[in-house]
């Protein structure tokens, strides 16, 4: 159960990456199209970069569990099984702890525009707290999916990443893997 809720977790955070990227594009071709007709799309720079930032935070812990994050396996990959173990377990714990802090800061960040009422300073005034929440939410899904895979590592499993790309070998897929 915990763990079809995690996967659903993952796959809602890439529907809103996806839903954020779909966004640019409407805004970009709206934009175009009012360009030709001598009109302007009131904060479109604005709302593309909010968006971009969207897409990337939301699409992260759906990209890292299916190692589509860049990742340098160099060193690890040629350790011994239990050397390996214990090295992918300071590197979860080493990250985990570097994306906490970011999630930290992020929500205060979103926060405290929330509390001074901050506002974009573009044509419409956005309440900057409402695009600065995509931060904290996608770097926590992330923070949840290092947690996940650093529980599977001390159960003694493998981690999504590893498992996803000994997937994508078994089928003969190595563009990814450089």
């Amino acid at each position: 159960m915990i763990r079809r809720a995690l996967d659903a977790l993952y796959g809602a955070s890439a529907v809103l990456a996806a839903i954020a990227l779909f966004g640019i594009f409407v805004i970009m071709v709206g934009g175009v199209i009012l360009r030709e007709l001598g009109r302007e799309l009131p904060a479109a720079d604005d709302l593309v970069a909010y968006l971009c930032v969207a897409t990337t935070f939301f699409a992260l812990g759906h990209a890292f569990r299916r190692a589509e994050l860049i990742r340098v396996g160099m060193l690890i990959e040629t350790l011994p099984p239990g050397a390996r173990r214990v090295q992918e377990i300071v590197a979860l714990l080493l990250t985990g702890a570097g994306v906490a802090y970011i999630t930290w800061w992020t929500a205060q960040d979103a926060l405290f525009s929330l509390e001074i009422e901050e506002v974009a300073q573009g044509t419409v005034p956005i309440p900057l707290w409402i695009p600065k929440l995509a931060m904290p939410i996608g770097s926590g899904i992330l923070l949840v999916a290092i947690l996940d895979d650093l529980f599977a590592v001390l159960a003694g499993h493998k981690t999504s990443y590893i498992a996803a790309a000994e997937a994508r070998a078994a089928r003969g897929e190595y563009s990814a893997e450089r």
